[in-house]
């Protein structure tokens, strides 16, 4: 699944527009490299996220084309700093 669909899926950016800007203004990045949105997202990659002060490092635990609400919190698990 597509970095930008991932992130609207699993709920970590509300919106596919938001996540593929987020993406091209090099706010993501994969396993320590700064990622497309086109890049393919596979179980164990480690996704960090900037949102201005606040970072959010995530593991992906996994990858569905749909999630609910309550069960969009299973796709992945928070790294604390």
């Amino acid at each position: 699944m597509r970095l930008d669909k991932y992130l609207k899926v699993s709920r970590l950016i509300k919106r596919r527009t938001v996540a593929n800007e987020a993406c091209d203004g090099q706010r993501v990045t994969v396993n320590g490299r700064t990622a497309k949105a086109s890049y393919e997202v596979k179980a164990g990659d480690i996704l960090e996220l900037r949102f201005g002060q606040r970072t959010v490092k995530v593991e992906v635990l996994d990858v569905s084309a749909s999630a609910t609400k309550e069960s969009a919190g299973a796709m992945y698990r928070e790294i604390l700093p």
